[in-house]
């Protein structure tokens, strides 16, 4: 019963200061976003469209490009705030349809498309590149069919529309082969809520041991033990103190992440596991701080100090995966690495089948320089097919 008591009032004390709310609850929430933007699995690019007057044609081309995978498309008002927005990092890339798209490719002239993109932003590029020549492999059907006076211009656009969906696609087995650097990761916030919960568990586990500190400099371990209680007892409830705030911490993270950004911790058992035994170490590194250190500024000090160098090492601030070898076999030695090691597994070769439309002789190839718009330019049937090239990225 008195070591429950003890326990309950290191617990109540926590929540008594208004600041340990910051850092049990919103402190490493924010840490799981930051790092989850920042390092987190792959996203789907944001192309912006500014598309001014749209026709039949440039209506048809942002059609495609809403219904290509590897992109989302976002319409922008002006050309200016679309270069702003890619810029700014808003956007990774963007597409300018200029007014008169329609008018200029059914007189059969050539039509400048702008297009912007961010200097670390590749695939972009190559699935608009993929766009524009798709539409433009039904623009040199219909051209065609039109110079040759088989049908009109806009019949043959809807025929060489329909017979385009229907021709069949060219099966593409791609083979997965090497190390995932991830491995198991569903969220781009699953590495960074494992990281920040071993973080902030064995941090506040260490700067809590300036309650034990305090207890000790103000007399309250030496009235206990005046009574009827043995050192025992006051050990005790002094270490499951600290072991039911390091559960707590790690809870709050746990629940929080998965609530807020969809983290999967797994196996439930497992995770609870895991968390008890980060709570053990945690409490335990904290009592020898609390034991061994004289006055709570020495205390706070030293805590912050092995609890964010010891957490920087083992990879709870930046992904560990992206250390050298050598730092990642030293932070295997340190208690925030042992607590957040992820393995890292290598995958067996896959086959997965992947639809490709077949190959087609396109009467458009988009190109890019800086700060010049790439060129939607016709050609005549006899030209080979030249596939569109990767435009550079422009600032």
């Amino acid at each position: 019963m008195k070591t429950l008591t003890m326990v309950g009032y290191d617990v109540r004390r926590v929540f008594r200061y208004r600041a340990n709310l910051f850092f049990l609850f919103l402190f490493p929430l924010i840490m799981i976003l930051v790092l989850g933007i920042a390092f987190g699995g792959s996203q789907t690019p944001k192309v912006g469209v500014v598309s001014t007057r749209p026709a039949a044609l440039g209506t048809s081309l942002v059609s495609i490009l809403e219904h290509t995978p590897g992109i989302s498309v976002r319409h922008i008002g002006t050309q200016n705030s679309l270069l702003t927005s890619v810029q700014r990092g808003d956007l990774q890339a963007g597409l300018v349809i200029p007014a008169g798209y329609d008018q200029a490719i059914r007189s059969g002239r050539d039509v400048h498309l702008l297009f912007f993109a961010r200097s670390d932003q590749r695939q972009p590029s190559t699935v608009v590149s993929s766009a524009v020549a798709r539409q433009g492999a039904v623009l040199r059907a219909a051209r065609l069919a039109a110079r040759r006076g088989i049908m009109p211009f806009d019949m043959a656009i809807q025929v060489a529309t329909r017979t385009a969906r229907t021709l069949p696609g060219i099966g593409v087995r791609t083979t997965v082969v090497g190390k995932a650097v991830f491995a198991g990761v569903s969220s781009r916030f699953d590495v960074g809520a494992s990281s920040e919960m071993v973080l902030f568990v064995f941090l506040m586990s260490m700067i809590g041991s300036v309650s034990l500190i305090e207890a000790r400099r103000l007399g309250v371990v030496r009235r206990i033990l005046s009574t009827p209680t043995t050192a025992r007892t006051v050990v005790l409830g002094q270490g499951i103190g600290r072991f039911a705030v390091a559960m707590l911490q790690g809870l709050i993270i746990m629940i929080g992440s998965a609530l807020l950004f969809g983290v999967r911790w797994g196996n439930p058992l497992a995770a609870g596991t895991l968390l008890t035994a980060i709570a053990l170490v945690g409490a335990g590194a904290g009592m020898l701080l609390g034991s061994t250190l004289r006055t709570e500024q020495q205390a706070i000090a030293i805590g912050l100090l092995l609890g964010l160098g010891l957490g920087a090492l083992g990879g709870c601030m930046v992904p560990i995966e992206l250390f050298p070898p050598a730092i990642q076999t030293v932070a295997q030695f340190t208690p925030p690495g042992m607590g957040d090691q992820r393995p890292v597994r290598s995958h067996p070769p896959q086959r997965q089948p992947w639809r490709h439309p077949p190959p087609a002789r396109s009467p458009a190839r988009l190109r890019g320089r800086p700060h010049r718009p790439g060129n939607l330019a016709p050609a005549t049937d006899r030209r080979p097919l030249r596939q569109p090239h990767q435009p550079p990225a422009t600032p």
